[in-house]
């Protein structure tokens, strides 16, 4: 029995228990899920993720928003109080029984206890602010045991693993109400204030509901199931609506099977839950594709996951690949049979400007290999088998659900499509609602219906994390055949498909399998002008862009360029070059257009180059940079990357006066082997040259060389997490004139009072220094940045706006203070904690020394708002070591501000919580 009350957002439960023990062993201790209590406090595991994904919403949450479990009472059938605990913050419970219960044997429990729903802010689910509710995994079920107990904690995967159950639910809630369920109703009646509703589910597991302020779902009986939904579009008919929908229901029978339960709910919130990621997210006014094809993916994508969710009981948290392989290719295997002529960008693919775009050409189902290769490209590509909650955030939404269901399209391809058919209805008929499968009963009706090896498929491509990757080499022909060599890339031994074209006309196709390393094979001519590998996009492969050969000579061969404005998805029949126009701006070239020039496309390769020449209005001359980089990914963890670079830039840094840099630069990265965390650490070497152009009315007043090179070493180690950040770095640089050392530890911590504090120590030492300048001297507030790597907007400004801009480095003050610089060396301290929200208090302290004179002691502070941390900051001196900076003159030119104005590094915020 449960009853919600609306106001309190509480839910009173007295829940009776039989637990029967299936096992073949004696139990002292009965394990029961309790999710809704991850949101309970700061430390639970659902926080913790929250965190590594930087969302702190969960950690600042008041205790009103947070969910929450009161256990009154557990008794067994003769009223005994039974003792529980509830190990640290974990989401499960263990009951102690006063005797123990051997196997066959059942126990009786009676739970009564309360349970405070979070707000649905958090993860979707509990309370709304319209006065609904989505409830899932609310209430106590049993953990399963199976040799040993199945323990697992909520962290936002939707995964619960819980056992079968025949469950009768009497559920009472607020008169103002409507009830949508995944369980059968019954007993359905109102009375003064409330309903009340009996929800039966035989053989199921949790029970879902979605309360509503208004009655928006609808019922759908067809022939194969009963569909409750509210899942609509405005612009398609309720009636074509109901096609669509018997559509589905008629697919689903025909190739899963009957559903087993008496009703199957597909809700617009599970669809929010998951997805279709990528175009078909963009808002419902420019969503390039016909209503009835959305509308149908839309439920498709929704039905298809409860349909196996509520039916196939394997472990979610181990064993999800299982469910996405059949889910998702079943989604392939509907484009195909009823919209083959579907282009991933629907109606753009028409328009004039748009339709030369690679990415206009692609098919629908195309988008399954774009997706995950992007994961493979980044190099944090995971196996199938990677446990749900070890997977990063990428490849837990999209990247290995999209590599499950092409598997099963690329197994279709090779071992044709009625045998796959068969082996998902095989499957499903005779496991579904069976307690315990696996995928090892998968891997076995797979090799039932096979008349082919399959082993490859899951030992390189199921279990492992390994990149497939072919190209033709050396091909012969003559009047009736036609003798090429195939060479596996990356040594992962599957099949490999060779397509014969004449045209754009296939007109052969064969499958090759066994290559370890290379193998020479012959093939009837049949009119081919072309070989191509994978031409059907079956296969996840690492590089198309050398899968084509042409049979008519060398210099045919070549890929022709192709010059395509702003970037695109990759193209294997060309050698792509993307241009867009840019501007920049600094004070002394003024606003700066020009053309950008790069082969970067969606999907990350190998080398890169990237040229971006520039025009200054101020000084009528062109200005820019250009960069050149080849990026060799290793393993995953360890030693993961190395970087080899050249780049150069050239701008202005007064009036009339331009710098130019050269750089080589070689730099190694390292990851820990949890792919999960954000700690990262970075070893560079690079050597920079500068080249100063002076304004002859400046010759007099430069008292460094012009032209100068410094070779600078660098090891990094950052931690970015959103409670508890930390980096430092040592860094050594060597020129002609000096060489130097400096250290800089950064750290933040939000604390369980919502307090945030901000340390940074910065420390530099000169080794050798033979300069009569301060150009390299070590600086309190405003470095002169020598290495031309801050990006100043007037980099050499003393007085006006533009040097009020504050980058921290080196000392990191905020006050102009006098003679802010050290020739010898420089130790401070940077700390701010927060006052109220973004409204923080800072202060800064540090002893300087220079040569011949004694160590100066130095201090300042003021109020900062930390309105987007790193990104927009202002900052107001109060009081340092020239008294106090608020009550003199023309105090706004105090006044310090941190500004970026980097498209790259602002949509860095929001992409780095998914790699």
């Amino acid at each position: 029995m449960a009853t919600l009350d609306g106001p309190t957002h509480q839910i009173r439960i007295r829940q009776h228990f039989t637990y029967v023990n299936q096992s073949d062993k004696g139990l002292s201790t009965l394990y029961f899920n309790d999710w809704n209590h991850a949101y309970s406090n700061k430390n639970t595991a659902l926080a913790k993720r929250f965190a590594e994904e930087f969302n702190r919403s969960l950690h600042l949450a008041k205790d009103r928003e947070r969910g929450k479990t009161t256990i009154r009472t557990i008794v067994d059938q003769n009223y005994a109080g039974l003792d529980w605990n509830r190990i640290g913050n974990m989401d499960y419970i263990a009951v102690s029984l006063n005797e123990v219960l051997k196997p066959g044997e059942s126990i009786q429990l009676f739970f009564t206890y309360t349970i405070r729903l979070p707000d649905a802010k958090f993860t979707g689910y509990g309370h709304l602010n319209n006065q609904g509710f989505n409830l899932k995994d609310w209430y106590f079920t049993p953990a399963v045991f199976d040799d040993d107990w199945k323990l697992y904690n909520n962290i936002n995967l939707d995964d619960l693993y819980t056992d079968v159950t025949d469950t009768r639910i009497n559920f009472t809630y607020p008169e103002d109400l409507f009830l949508a369920s995944n369980y059968r109703t019954s007993n359905i009646s109102n009375f003064p204030g409330g309903h009340h509703v009996q929800l039966l589910g035989d053989n199921r597991k949790n029970c879902e509901i979605i309360l509503t302020a208004d009655d928006r779902f609808t019922k759908h009986v067809t022939e194969h199931v009963t569909i409750t939904t509210d899942i609509e579009s405005n612009k398609y008919g309720e009636i074509a609506q109901g096609i669509s929908i018997n559509r589905v229901s008629q697919f689903l029978n025909e190739n899963l099977g009957r559903y087993p339960h008496g009703n199957l709910l597909v809700s617009e919130f599970d669809y929010s839950k998951s997805p279709l990621y990528g175009i078909s997210q963009l808002p419902s006014f420019i969503r390039p594709y016909e209503e009835q094809f959305q509308f149908e993916m839309k439920f498709l994508k929704t039905a298809i996951r409860n349909y196996l969710k509520e039916s196939l009981y394997l472990n979610p948290r181990e064993e999800r690949w299982v469910n996405d392989a059949i889910g998702y290719y079943l989604m392939i295997k509907y484009v195909e049979e009823y919209y083959p002529d579907q282009k991933l960008a629907g109606k753009l693919s028409r328009i004039w400007g748009i339709k030369n775009f690679h990415f206009a050409q692609m098919d629908f189902n195309e988008q399954y290999a774009l997706f995950s290769m992007l994961s493979a490209r980044k190099n944090i590509d995971q196996a199938l088998t990677t446990r749900n909650d070890s997977l990063i955030k990428f490849n837990q939404k999209i990247a290995n659900s999209y590599k499950a269901g092409l598997g099963m399209s690329y197994l279709s391809a090779y071992l044709g499509e009625k045998k796959v058919d068969s082996t998902v209805l095989d499957f499903y008929q005779n496991h579904k609602l069976k307690q315990y499968v696996s995928a090892k009963d998968f891997h076995n009706t797979i090799k039932k219906y096979a008349d082919k090896e399959v082993d490859w498929f899951f030992d390189s491509y199921v279990n492992t994390d390994k990149k497939i990757d072919f190209k033709i080499k050396k091909i012969k022909k003559t009047e009736d055949s036609i003798t090429f060599v195939l060479k596996n890339k990356r040594g992962t031994n599957v099949p490999i498909s060779v397509f014969g074209l004449e045209k754009d006309s296939v007109v052969s196709q064969y499958w090759f399998s066994g290559i370890d390393t290379t193998k020479s094979v012959t093939i009837p001519r049949q009119g081919e002008d072309r070989l191509v590998l994978n031409y059907d996009q079956k296969i996840p492969e690492f590089n198309q862009r050398d899968n084509w050969k042409t049979l008519n000579g060398f210099f045919s061969s070549n890929k022709k360029l192709k010059f395509q404005f702003f970037k695109d998805t990759e193209d294997p029949y060309y050698n792509q070059i993307f241009y867009v126009p840019i501007v920049n701006f600094n004070l002394y070239d003024g606003i700066t257009p020009g053309l950008r020039l790069y082969n970067k496309t969606f999907l990350e390769r190998p080398f890169q180059y990237d040229i971006s020449p520039t025009y200054s209005f101020l000084e009528r001359t062109l200005v820019g940079k250009a960069s050149l980089r080849y990026r060799k990914y290793h393993n995953k963890t360890g030693l993961f990357v190395t970087n080899y670079s050249f780049s150069t830039s050239t701008s202005h840094f007064q009036e009339n006066s331009r710098f130019t840099t050269l750089t080589p630069a070689v730099s190694f990265g390292w990851r820990p082997d949890d792919l999960l965390s954000n700690r990262r650490q970075y070893l560079l070497f690079r050597y920079r040259n500068v080249f100063r152009n002076i304004d002859e009315n400046l010759e007099g007043q430069l008292d460094t060389e012009p032209d100068y090179g410094v070779m600078n070493v660098r090891f990094t180690d950052v931690d970015n997490n959103i409670l508890n950040y930390s980096s430092w770095f040592i860094d050594a640089q060597h020129s002609s004139d000096f060489t130097k050392v400096a250290f800089e530890w950064e750290y933040r911590k939000l604390f369980q009072s919502n307090r945030q504090l901000n340390l940074r120590v910065y420390a530099g030492k000169f080794l050798r220094n033979t300069t009569e300048s301060n150009f390299f001297s070590f600086a309190l507030d405003r470095p002169t940045d020598y290495m031309f790597d801050l990006n100043y907007l007037g980099r050499s400004e003393s007085s006006g706006i533009y040097s009020q801009q504050v980058i921290i480095a080196e000392g990191g003050f905020k006050s102009k203070l006098e003679n802010p610089y050290a020739n010898d060396w420089i130790a401070t301290t940077n700390a701010s904690t927060n006052i109220w929200r973004w409204v923080e208090a800072y202060g800064d302290l540090g002893f300087i020394k220079n040569k011949g004179q004694n160590t100066r002691f130095v201090y300042d502070s003021g109020v900062r708002l930390n309105l987007v941390t790193d990104y927009f900051e202002l900052y107001f001196p109060v009081y340092s070591n020239r008294g106090w900076e608020i009550a003199q003159d023309n105090y706004e030119e105090r006044i310090r501000f941190i500004v970026t104005i980097s498209p790259k590094t602002l949509i860095g915020l929001f992409t780095r919580k998914w790699f």
